[in-house]
């Protein structure tokens, strides 16, 4: 038998479980879903006085050391924060910055520390990986050039129209670097804006061509900061699926309570009954591999008990939350495939966490090398 299935832990720690409910009560507090409705149409897609609340209440840097402005309190910690911004469904630009903190920080350390006091201090960062929509492909394709400059465009970068910094992913003689390049060293038309499916997020491609580096992160800390920061995005982008199952489960269950048909309130048939418990059961499996992931997630290299984590809560939280957006439209009857019903923002939330940093079945083909037992 495999060693990594032994590791079955899941130990939130007093000051994570405290931050779990601090994070609900702003999120119940700041962001009832009016004013999340209210950002959907608008070109940053977050409330800037939010922001900056998160920012002050030291969510920026609550992954990143003291020493950098950071909370240290671990990168575990960040979990229970996302897990109640799914809760709300609230876009901000903190997944981006955390996960911007994260790779340079891996690969960095203290000749980063700028950065990370800017991060830290509010500025939005976004990590520039993808050359195309594939979460499976190397991602190199910028180049850094002999002169120092940047030739090439990536895609899909996360919060592009309002980042400050770009870690940008490019290719120097065969092997990666983080080009650090700050926003007014690009063209003036230098990000074009994707339209997502879920519309309390954004993006946009980014032509980093003839930009000049702030700075260059080489070494072969690199590809382990890359591909530790993939699974951490995996893993927090798993904890916001969780919370928006939660969310939308609370809102299935108050449907099921209201409304009737043939006299009959709809929660009393079994019909629905069973999907309903079937997405509580699924939400509370997706939180349980949630949690065990910020039980073993560290500061150090990801561990392979680590990874196994962190791939297993992204299947079960893509899983769940896909079937409860679904769930949701069809409950709903024809009302479910307005834009006034809450419904619609579930299944496009649904169909954003599959696309990013791999879906479930990415996940699986990976996990099946690591868990089987190849002797």
């Amino acid at each position: 038998m495999s060693p990594v299935l032994q590791n079955v832990s899941i130990g939130l720690s007093e000051e994570q479980t405290m931050l779990l409910d601090v994070a609900r009560g702003f999120v119940r507090d700041k962001a009832p879903i009016e004013v999340v409705r209210a950002q959907l149409e608008t070109e940053t897609g977050f409330d800037a006085p939010i922001w900056q609340a998160m920012v002050d209440m030291g969510w920026a840097g609550i992954s990143l050391p003291d020493t950098f402005g950071g909370s240290g309190m671990g990168v575990g910690s960040a979990v229970p924060v996302f897990e109640a911004l799914g809760s709300g469904l609230l876009g901000t630009p903190l997944l981006s910055t955390t996960l911007a903190g994260q790779l340079i920080w891996r690969a960095g350390g203290e000749s980063a520390a700028d950065w990370l006091r800017r991060l830290c201090g509010g500025a939005v960062g976004s990590v520039a990986l993808l050359d195309q929509a594939d979460w499976g492909a190397a991602n190199v394709g910028v180049e850094l050039n002999p002169d120092g400059t940047l030739s090439g465009t990536k895609r899909y970068v996360a919060d592009a129209g309002v980042a400050d910094i770009f870690i940008a992913v490019a290719n120097e003689g065969g092997a990666p670097v983080l080009a650090i390049v700050e926003r007014d060293a690009l063209g003036e038309v230098a990000i074009s804006r994707n339209t997502l499916i879920d519309l309390t997020k954004r993006a946009g491609n980014v032509d980093f061509t003839g930009a000049e580096p702030a700075q260059v992160i080489r070494g072969d800390s690199v590809a382990i900061a890359l591909r530790d920061t993939l699974l951490l995005g995996a893993l927090f982008t798993a904890a916001e699926a969780a919370g928006a199952a939660d969310k939308c489960l609370r809102s299935i269950t108050e449907y099921l309570k209201t409304r009737k048909q043939f006299g009959k309130l709809i929660g009393s048939y079994q019909a629905l009954k069973h999907p309903t418990v079937d997405i509580y059961v699924g939400m509370e499996n997706a939180r349980s591999f949630v949690y065990h992931g910020a039980t073993v997630v560290g500061d150090t290299a990801l561990s392979v008990d680590a990874e196994v984590a962190c791939r297993m809560a992204k299947v079960s939280a893509d899983d769940v939350m896909v079937y409860a957006g679904d769930r949701s439209v069809q409950f709903h009857g024809g009302f479910g495939f307005t834009w006034e019903c809450d419904s619609t923002l579930f299944i496009r939330r649904a169909q954003w966490a599959q696309q990013m940093y791999g879906g479930a079945l990415h996940h699986r083909k990976r996990l099946a090398s690591l868990l089987l037992d190849k002797r």
